[in-house]
């Protein structure tokens, strides 16, 4: 199966879903300094993996 988009691997698909509830998790915290680290640190996973996918 050759893959046409990285969008349909599915570890991909799960970074996302990880991305998006570590927001969800952190969104009401009073701590801004770390929320806004742990947010940050959540969204360049995935913009590291889409980045990195077709590198072979």
């Amino acid at each position: 199966m050759k893959i046409q988009r990285f969008e349909s691997i599915i570890a991909w698909q799960r970074v996302k879903d990880l991305e998006v509830s570590i927001y969800t998790e952190f969104s009401g915290s009073k701590d801004f300094g770390f929320k806004d680290q742990i947010q940050r640190s959540s969204s360049k996973i995935g913009k590291n993996f889409q980045l990195s996918t077709f590198n072979f």
